[in-house]
């Protein structure tokens, strides 16, 4: 089983979502926000949703968990329909609702017959049946953890991942989900096997080389998706990088940091941020071996993240601009300073810490199968809880769930909280103003 090392507390680098001074608002203006948040709410309903009641009369709880069970096998059933639109379908319920609920018990007891099911989307499916298959794939995985069952549904799985993964005529989107399922389940199902994660490594790799330079020393020119191909890879490859042991890492430092630092060149923003990130990863992996660790040609390399870091070409997209030099700035912070922007993750009355490159290729690798769902994962998921470092999942009493306010109290508490602050900064700016 995977493990990371426990962050050290620092400050919140989370940003906030802003409040609005005023909290007089009008009925109706309440009442509008009110519909439009269940609005909302209603149009992204899920089998569980559904299963709850999805916002009619309440209803017991081992009731809905009979309803949801009840909703679950009809989409396991519907998944050997001989409609791909039912079959799809019933991929996008199932990936919904293990994305947001745990399913351990109730997947236990039919993880072969939902393997079989997903290796048949894979194999005979078209691209979007395919896509969708492996990420529900890494959702399964997930569910079932680090144990037997999930490291036999590896082994049932990995070899069709590989296979589209490295298909040339398979779908660019189906290819970009299998490299992502691949790596998700090889770091949850067989960090203990060897042999396991040099064949799922040794896969990725055949992928995002593709991106390296030519023998001229020139970058090859993408064809439409492959960047994000190559970057999906590449972010899987880099997760399983973290399971290597030192004698492997020293290796891989050698062949492919000189490769990765020419394809900061690359004509994709988001495949440079993928390298950028790749970057840090392997030369903090390289730092926690020896701490003397340097890059032979850092001071080229700095140079290059220098560039990428205060870039303001106009040919470029405004957003991918910004992107870009937020991320780069802290790559070359931690290259030259080993300075890295702490962040914490809130969920539940808990938080994580995330401090390290390879603590956040974790929790982003996570994050990109588990979507929103990923902090409910990591509030009760003892595979989440486990690699983080955060112990059983706590029990909460009755009197410290009925202390939580209400949406609409904390919304008046935040606007009370903005005037006072407010009053106290333009006292502060007419002090100054009189200095002056």
């Amino acid at each position: 089983m995977p493990r990371i090392k426990k962050g050290k507390r620092g400050s919140n680098k989370c940003g906030r979502n802003g409040v609005k001074g005023e909290s007089g608002a009008s009925d109706d203006e309440l009442a509008s926000d009110v519909l439009s948040h269940y609005s909302s709410a209603s149009e992204s309903a899920s089998v569980v949703d559904e299963a709850t009641g999805g916002g009619g009369e309440p209803v017991d709880e081992q009731t809905a968990q009979e309803e949801t069970e009840d909703k679950l096998k009809q989409c396991i059933d519907n998944l050997m329909d001989k409609s791909a639109k039912t079959r799809l379908a019933a991929l996008d319920s199932l990936g919904g609702a293990f994305s947001s609920k745990l399913l351990y018990d109730f997947l236990l007891e039919r993880r072969l017959t939902v393997s079989d099911c997903l290796e048949r989307s894979l194999r005979k499916g078209g691209g979007e049946e395919q896509a969708a298959a492996a990420t529900v794939c890494a959702q399964l995985c997930v569910q079932l953890g680090g144990g037997d069952e999930g490291e036999e549904g590896f082994k049932i799985l990995r070899p069709v991942l590989s296979a589209i993964m490295i298909d040339g005529c398979a779908s660019v989107a189906a290819r970009q989900s299998c490299a992502r399922a691949l790596g998700m389940c090889c770091y949850v199902s067989a960090a203990e096997d060897g042999e396991d994660l040099v064949k799922s490594m040794s896969h990725l790799e055949s992928v995002f080389t593709m991106s390296y330079p030519n023998r001229e020393g020139t970058l090859p020119t993408p064809n439409a998706g492959t960047p994000g191909l190559h970057g999906a890879a590449l972010h899987a490859w880099a997760l399983l990088v973290t399971l290597c042991p030192a004698s492997r890492l020293t290796v891989l430092l050698d062949l492919h940091l000189p490769k990765l630092q020419a394809c900061l060149e690359s004509s994709d923003v988001n495949y440079r941020i993928a390298v950028g990130e790749t970057i840090a990863l392997l030369v903090e992996l390289g730092r926690d071996i020896d701490r003397e660790f340097e890059f032979e040609d850092s001071d080229t390399l700095c140079e290059s993240l220098k560039g990428l870091a205060t870039d303001g070409n106009k040919h470029r997209a405004k957003n991918d601009r910004r992107k870009q030099r937020t991320i780069f700035r802290e790559v070359l912070h931690y290259i030259e300073n080993e300075d890295f922007s702490e962040e914490k993750i809130r969920f539940g009355v808990e938080g994580i810490y995330i401090d390290s490159w390879m603590r956040r290729r974790v929790y982003d690798a996570f994050k990109e199968v588990l979507e929103s769902g990923v902090r409910h994962h990591l509030q009760f998921n003892p595979l989440l809880r486990d690699i983080f470092g955060l112990g059983p999942p706590l029990i909460l009493d009755s009197s410290v769930k009925s202390s939580k306010i209400s949406r609409f109290e904390k919304h008046l508490f935040n606007s009370a909280a903005f005037k006072a602050r407010t009053k106290l900064r333009n006292k502060v700016r007419d002090k100054r103003a009189d200095v002056m």
